[in-house]
């Protein structure tokens, strides 16, 4: 039995650093972008490179372990080069795995990740496994056992088992978490509703959050109610249409903007803890593990479980690789002790 049990992607990634990239704005009339570019036709040299092991489910398993639970993982690989390196590496992180699973003619999954100058990055992804899970290659005994179960984004034909699995959790008395990828949630809010609906909590990052529900984000600064507000008023209803799904806690990522929460009777938000960031691979997956962890840890105190998350997910963005950086919950309460001015701020709804 353990604690929490976890499905979702592993990949090998590969680290590039180049700070000859290119950051490239595109400005419309109703929008901007940003580009990574490089020189078309021609050899570029590179600063540094680094492999490591990653993926939203091994990454938040890896972490889950770190902070002392009893922790398994579900997760696909191919019996390849990639597949073995994988499980070889999880081996000496105290995760059981004897709930993954392994493709006899696949390939395993891995990422080509470009870091910038400013330490944020482009991800070049080959979902292989990662994007093949079935029903009936999924143990539900070892997911019945569990305390909770972490669902990391998951891809493809493996999006498809969301339904049932997050079902069967429910049935059982499972804790749900979520945090769902972005082409699961471009099946809109319908699809989501009974999954949403069995989860203890569910975390989204900003534009994920806008998919789902349909509301976007103003920019329109020259109202008082956007400039002003504590809480943008449309991340504010979004927090409320997530909530109104009957998922417990509902948690929008806002990148250096920070976090915010919604339990149904208040608002939390979180500033950024601070940090030299290297690379923000990593950070989104830290932060929604640890705040599950936290919630268990603190009993289920929301806003000390956000700051808890935040510090972590702030150590992980200071180093190359999704799993580095992360702090057992002695260092977090270090941190946070040594860090007085970060505070959190709660408004009722």
């Amino acid at each position: 039995m353990s604690d929490i049990i976890t499905i979702g992607s592993a990949t090998i990634d590969t680290f590039i650093e180049c700070d000859d990239a290119n950051i490239v704005s595109v400005n419309t009339k109703k929008c901007r972008n940003e580009f990574m570019a490089y020189p078309y036709g021609a050899k570029v040299e590179v600063d540094g490179f680094k492999t490591a092991i990653g993926g939203g489910g091994v990454n938040a398993a890896s972490n889950f372990a770190n902070l002392g639970f009893s922790t398994s993982a579900i997760f696909k690989v191919g019996k390849d080069f990639l597949g073995n390196t994988i499980s070889e590496i999880l081996k000496d992180k105290n995760i059981d795995m004897s709930n993954i699973i392994v493709s006899d003619n696949e390939q395993s999954g891995f990422s080509i990740i470009l870091v910038s100058f400013e330490g944020n990055r482009t991800v070049l992804a080959h979902r292989g496994t990662n994007g093949t899970i079935k029903e009936n290659e999924i143990n539900y005994d070892a997911v019945k056992n569990a305390k909770w179960l972490y669902i990391a984004p998951l891809n493809g034909e493996s999006g498809k088992v969301l339904d049932h699995l997050s079902q069967f959790a429910e049935e059982n008395n499972v804790n749900v978490a979520i945090n769902p990828g972005s082409s699961s949630l471009k099946r809109g809010m319908k699809y989501f509703e009974k999954i949403l609906a069995t989860a203890e909590v569910v975390v989204m990052n900003k534009e994920e959050a806008s998919l789902v529900t349909g509301i976007v984000v103003r920019t329109d600064t020259k109202d008082e109610k956007f400039s002003d507000a504590p809480i943008h008023v449309d991340v504010k209803a979004m927090l409320a249409k997530l909530k109104s799904m009957h998922a417990k806690i509902a948690i929008i990522t806002d990148g250096k903007n920070g976090v915010y929460a919604f339990d149904g009777k208040t608002y939390y938000k979180c500033p950024e803890f601070p940090a030299k960031v290297v690379s923000t691979l990593g950070a989104g997956d830290a932060l929604s593990s640890t705040f599950v962890g936290s919630l268990e840890y603190t009993n289920w105190d929301i806003g000390k479980s956000l700051m808890m998350a935040s510090v972590n997910a702030a150590s992980v963005v200071s180093k190359f690789g999704a799993q580095e950086g992360f702090l057992s919950f002695k260092e977090i309460e270090e941190k946070l002790a040594q860090t007085p001015e970060f505070k959190l701020e709660t408004f009722e709804a």
